[in-house]
């Protein structure tokens, strides 16, 4: 029988520990490192949230790129729908992802899931460092996923912008923001992509402000926060961006929980604006 009710943002590790064995559930281990994308894979086989099936970021939750994609491009719907099916996942599963601990990676597994039209799918609050500070069993044994057919997958096209949709999201009065930490919205440093700014009209909102001491705020302190960016927090006026298409979906994942769901995606995101080297860059806080 499913996890009632249904986890659709947020789970915590004491409601994860008690579903485990749950025949309807499958949980995702999406830790990574952009300093070593081996990385996450690795501490998943040292051990992991028993059953946990691994996702890496590049290979599983990223797609080919194509001229104005980004660094981590929007995949396919069908090889996305392969990827779902080779790890066990149907439309009828209760689906957890986590990450190491701030939910940024995780998300991005959640909002594909949701994208694709899975309502079931969570983050667990905290992540992993979450999961063993509460003194939750811990796996060194790689699971064998039993392969289910290719997941319908049909994205909400609606949902996700290329630069052309940003810019005139941008020049309807639409909020644009950024998930990046202030100093590269600044254009202070950059220390990933090749050009340092920011899209002209964006505002500033750095993913960790949805946390507070590893785990997302409240939902109401989040909806006020929201509420008090341009726009009110109206999702359906709102598009979250980063640096890759990555980090954004925090914002997306900590307004849904605080029920402002709906807000959209530029799925290149910075490095996806730069590719076009006559698009225009800003500097500096506005």
């Amino acid at each position: 029988m499913n996890p009632s009710p249904p986890w659709t943002t947020l789970v915590s590790p004491a409601q994860l520990a008690a579903a485990l064995d749950d025949p309807m559930l499958v949980v995702l281990d999406a830790r990574f490192s952009l300093g070593d994308p081996g990385a996450g894979e690795a501490a998943w086989r040292e051990g992991h949230v028993p059953g946990a099936r691994y996702v890496h970021l590049d290979r599983d939750l990223s797609g080919a790129h194509v001229p104005g994609a980004g660094r981590h491009p929007w995949p396919d719907a069908r090889a996305f729908g392969r990827s779902l099916g080779a790890l066990g996942i149907t439309p009828g599963h209760q689906v957890v992802a986590y990450d190491a601990a701030d939910g940024a990676f995780a998300a991005r597994a959640w909002c594909l899931l949701r994208m694709a039209g899975h309502r079931r799918v969570a983050v667990l609050d905290g992540g992993f460092a979450a999961w063993r500070a509460e003194g939750h069993p811990v796996d060194g044994t790689v699971p064998e996923a039993e392969p289910a057919p290719p997941y319908p997958v049909t994205f909400d096209q609606t949902r996700l912008f290329d630069a052309a949709r940003v810019q005139a999201h941008l020049d309807a009065g639409g909020l644009l923001l950024d998930a990046r930490g202030a100093e590269r919205f600044r254009g202070d440093a950059e220390p990933i992509d090749a050009r340092a700014g920011h899209v002209p009209g964006a505002t500033s909102r750095p993913y960790a402000e949805n946390l507070a001491d590893g785990r997302f705020k409240p939902r109401s302190e989040l909806a006020e926060e929201f509420a008090a960016l341009p726009g009110g927090g109206n999702p359906l006026r709102t598009v979250a961006m980063c640096g890759s298409g990555v980090t954004a979906c925090h914002h997306l994942l900590a307004m849904a929980h605080a029920g402002l769901e709906g807000a959209g995606l530029y799925t290149g995101s910075w490095s996806g604006w730069i590719e076009d080297p006559a698009r225009p860059v800003a500097t500096g806080q506005d």
